[in-house]
């Protein structure tokens, strides 16, 4: 077995760097390094991977079709380092109990960060820090250890993780008040028909979609899947389309101008759950703001936020 290439955090560093800004010399100048140093160290890492990260000019540089392959792993192993990173600070101050929670955009932009307020005035030692991720690794981010919490959209879990409903929110439909759907305060599923769907990631596929197979009724197809809430919020904002997202992101959608629509007969709820590992004992800590989202998310109205 071949030995693996050693890559040093400064290389990956350089070349991160220069793949987001196309120019050595600005580059440089986000590191603090000069223009040679940071070519010395992509020649290194070049060197090291065995193939050419850029094709270089006098003006610019651009990612070669290896470079740009090579990149999503680059940038996966700068995170796990600020990972690291983050966990050896934590161990280092032993003095603060430290509780990771993931959560996707919506939840930890407009639901966790109240919470965690709250929570600090009570507890003063605790520092929660959020895990920015997709729904679709809520339970794996827990079931690995990443993240002793998670708080999100409910998802089937296997026998590492518990999944417990805290409150229901109802899928709504966000569009622009010029929009033609705007002129009815409720609306049917049969009121969508002809409607350009934009939707974030492939949630409703999960969530609302069986919920209508089972009565019969097909969802309409989206235009375009966009990668986070606030691409489609933007999109509907500007009236090219609409979306659908439960209520509660409307911390989000009404500074956008969007006003929310329920979609009834049926109407589809969306439950905001708590992840737990099941085969490893939480810290006191964790355990601690478990209990407290436990008590102050059941039930909740999505109102609240």
């Amino acid at each position: 077995m071949p030995p693996s290439p050693r890559f040093s955090p400064r290389q990956l560093d350089a070349f991160v760097a220069a793949a987001e800004l196309n120019n050595f010399t600005y580059a440089a100048r986000r590191l603090n390094l000069t223009p040679s140093a940071v070519s010395n160290l992509i020649s290194e890492l070049e060197l090291t991977v065995g193939f050419a990260l850029f094709e270089r000019t006098t003006r610019k540089v651009t990612l070669t079709a290896d470079g740009r392959e090579f990149l999503p792993a680059a940038l996966a192993v700068q995170r796990q380092m600020s990972l690291a990173a983050t966990a050896a600070a934590d161990v280092r101050n032993r003095s603060v109990d430290v509780i990771r929670v993931a959560a996707p955009l919506s939840v930890a932009c407009l639901i966790l960060p109240r919470l965690i307020g709250r929570y600090r005035e009570q507890h003063p030692r605790s520092a929660v820090r959020i895990l920015d991720t997709g729904v679709e690794w809520l339970a794996d981010s827990v079931a690995t250890g990443e993240a002793d919490l998670a708080l999100g959209p409910d998802r089937t879990v296997g026998g590492e993780v518990a999944c417990e409903a805290l409150f229901a929110s109802p899928w709504v439909l966000w569009c622009s008040p010029r929009h033609p759907l705007a002129a009815k305060s409720v609306l049917t599923w049969s009121d969508l028909e002809g409607a350009e769907f934009y939707a974030s990631g492939r949630d409703h596929e999960h969530s609302v979609a069986p919920e209508l197979a089972g009565r019969g009724i097909a969802l309409i197809a989206p235009v375009q899947i966009v990668g986070n809430i606030t691409t489609a919020l933007g999109v509907a904002a500007a009236n090219l389309g609409v979306t659908f997202a439960p209520a509660y992101v409307r911390g989000l959608a009404e500074p956008l101008g969007l006003v929310m629509r329920r979609v009834v007969d049926p109407e589809v709820i969306r439950y905001v759950s708590l992840y737990a590992p099941t085969r490893r004992a939480l810290s006191a800590a964790a355990l601690q703001f478990h209990n407290f989202l436990r008590e102050s998310l059941t039930d909740a109205s999505h109102e609240a936020f």
